[in-house]
């Protein structure tokens, strides 16, 4: 089988859920990288060192340079042809170019995979995680999106892939890139990150949480997080959020500070290597699945871990 995926990137260097796709996509077949974006010479060198990748394919025009998925799809499916299979990683973009893809071609998305079980064979969570399904595609070209938290990282370095440009497909004209908000922070990109420390709702408000969860974040070089209850109740960004509806994250050391653990939030970590959480209710369901726990109130328990570290 020969697999197109998507490299995702910023028009300057490529992101860690690229390398965890190109592991996903090998367990196939033949893996060609296509980077999309605006003056991308520097990602493509970049892409052609990442190991276990055959051919990286360059369509360079700022129609792409936004990653719009209008703009996207079209040149996608036209490159289709010489493909098996298009395989993106499960992110906010990713996930906006699957569907219309899957769409174009007339085929089932296959999304979130966990694990690649057979030519069309796969493993992918469902009911918040809860379960996990074996599903199998009748399709003749597949469209699949994978968890990067469930796929170790392709090495970086180490690859001689070819490098050859395609013709681009130019703007559809159905969207505009407008504006990008980005939050800026000192702190390890939280999906990406090996430690993180997260906080629920019982941090009470945002002064609360930044005085409690910060200092203990800083001291273990962390990323910060939080449940969806925190996030709703203003305490801090949406970016934020860690669970089903958040960011999806593996980390080696994932500690939870007042988060009870409800199905949503356990489906975006609990893969996460260390599970460390500390809340004063012994039966919250967090308890479940942490390797350490500590029935404690967390506004006492926090500092003094913060002071000891």
């Amino acid at each position: 089988m020969s697999i197109l995926v998507w490299a995702e990137h910023d028009n300057a260097a490529l992101k860690d859920a690229t390398l965890g796709a190109v592991t996903a996509a090998g367990k196939l077949g033949e893996v060609h990288l296509l980077v999309a974006g605006s003056g991308v010479d520097g990602v493509a060198a970049q892409a052609a060192q990442v190991a276990g990748v055959a051919k990286v394919l360059v369509a360079d025009d700022a129609a792409y340079g936004a990653a719009l998925p209008e703009n996207l799809a079209p040149l996608i499916v036209g490159l289709m042809s010489s493909y098996d299979a298009f395989l993106t990683p499960a992110t906010t973009t990713g996930k906006n170019i699957a569907p219309r893809v899957a769409a174009l071609l007339d085929v089932a998305q296959i999304s979130d995979i966990l694990s690649v079980e057979g030519p069309k064979t796969f493993t992918r969570p469902i009911y918040a995680g809860n379960a996990i399904a074996t599903v199998e595609s009748s399709d003749a070209k597949l469209v699949i999106t994978a968890r990067g938290t469930a796929f170790a990282k392709a090495e970086a370095t180490g690859g001689s892939a070819a490098v050859e440009a395609v013709a681009t497909t130019g703007d559809a004209g159905l969207s505009s890139f407008v504006g990008a908000e980005l939050a800026k922070s000192e702190r390890p990109e939280l999906t990406s990150a090996k430690v993180i420390v997260s906080g629920g709702r019982a941090l009470k408000d945002a002064e609360t949480f930044a005085a409690t969860i910060l200092p203990l974040a800083d001291k273990l070089g962390a990323a910060v997080g939080a449940s969806r209850a925190a996030v709703d109740a203003g305490y801090v960004p949406n970016d934020y959020q860690v669970g089903q509806t958040g960011k999806i994250v593996a980390p080696e050391v994932y500690v939870a500070v007042g988060i009870s653990g409800a199905i949503q939030h356990l489906a975006g970590m609990k893969d996460s290597k260390t599970i460390i959480a500390i809340n004063k209710d012994e039966d919250a369901p967090i308890f479940q699945v942490a390797d350490f726990g500590l029935v404690a109130d967390l506004f006492s328990a926090v500092p003094e871990l913060t002071g000891k570290l």
